[in-house]
């Protein structure tokens, strides 16, 4: 029995058929679905994207809203240039495809943020195109299976990767197929305690046969990630508000309001003063946070910074906004106004409003 046979068998036993974007599947909810799942598991990704589909229902939805719009339904999901080109792609599939979301593989391919894996995704679930597919959870099922030794990221291991999943991959039923393989990787190929035993690949697994699967796939060659120092400050005036300013477009946290920020090494006072001619009340250091990104460590140092009634002309009013978080039943939560908030931002704001 053939590779994809057997997979396609286990699927329709054990497969997950009820994700919220194979319920009303076509090629935008599978676009959609396969950009957020860069990178970040299916539980993380589903309470985003029910909301996400709830404002942007279309892809002509998506393409006219306000950018800061879709990084707000974005904030806590990272990866934000995956956001910014998917409002891009959306814009582009407006403008050159009449708002029709294309079915053609280069046209797929040539939106923002759009990869060969991702455009053999949407178009093999969504429209029962041949195409091979090859994400995180694939390589892992295909290293092992193949026995294939070096770092995937590396091009001649890809390469040979990708041969692998040309090979496998059916001519027909190519919706399930896809999504099979997927959940294999998911749910049995696991990156740390694999269920070999209930794979239905192990008879001809050559990890397995060489008990080898703990070393596969190679794992990325480590380096000591640098660490990065800065100071945010939590600029509040007499009406509790916090001063947001907004980041370029590209480079961590692109088009998304954070703190202003300030090296750790100088005086808040005079910062305040030459930077926002603001003279302060107080100010109150609080507890370093550290946030991690996949290239180095961020060390932030908040300081809470009382401030007198601020001169309105050191405000840009595309790039700084006065904000404040709103308070439910549910307790605080950095959302009264539709601005997208970086992570540790978003905590940090929520922390002040419960104090």
């Amino acid at each position: 029995m053939t590779f994809s046979k057997k997979l396609l068998i286990w699927y329709k036993k054990y497969g997950r058929k009820n994700l919220p974007w194979q319920l009303n599947r076509n090629a935008y909810t599978v676009w959609v679905s396969e950009i957020m799942l860069q990178q970040t598991q299916v539980k993380t990704v589903i309470p985003y994207y029910e909301k996400f589909m709830q404002s942007f229902a279309d892809v002509n939805a998506l393409a006219n809203a306000h950018e800061d719009d879709v990084l707000h339904h974005w904030s806590g999901l990272g990866y934000y240039a995956r956001a910014r080109n998917l409002h891009k792609a959306a814009q582009q599939v407006r403008d050159e495809h009449c708002g029709l979301f294309p079915l053609n593989f280069d046209d797929v391919l040539a939106l923002p943020g759009v990869g060969r894996s991702t455009a053999g995704a949407v178009l093999a679930q969504a429209e029962g195109q041949r195409h091979a597919i090859l994400d995180g959870n694939v390589k892992r099922v295909l290293s092992r299976f193949h026995a294939v030794h070096g770092w995937t990221g590396q091009k001649k291991i890809q390469d040979q990767l990708w041969l692998f999943a040309e090979m496998h991959t059916p001519e027909k039923q190519l919706a399930d197929y896809t999504q099979a393989i997927m959940d294999l990787g998911a749910t049995l190929c696991r990156r740390s305690r694999p269920d070999c035993e209930s794979c239905p690949l192990s008879d001809d697994c050559a990890a397995l046969a060489t008990q080898q699967v703990a070393l596969l796939p190679t794992p990325k060659p480590k380096k000591t990630l640098p660490v990065k120092t800065v100071r945010m400050l939590l600029l509040r005036n007499d009406k509790k508000q916090i001063l947001l300013e907004k980041r370029p477009p590209t480079g961590i946290w692109g088009g998304l309001w954070s703190l202003p920020e300030m090296p750790v090494i100088e005086s808040v006072k005079d910062w305040c003063n030459t930077h926002y001619q603001f003279d302060i009340n107080a100010s109150d250091e609080l507890p370093v946070v550290r946030h991690t990104f996949s290239h180095f460590h961020l060390d932030i140092t908040p300081c809470v910074v009382e401030v007198n009634n601020p001169d309105q002309s050191v405000m840009e009013a595309e790039r700084r906004v006065w904000y404040k978080a709103c308070k439910n039943d549910r307790g605080s939560k950095a959302e009264s106004q539709s601005l997208g908030l970086a992570a540790p931002v978003s905590s940090l704001l929520n922390r002040l409003n419960e104090e």
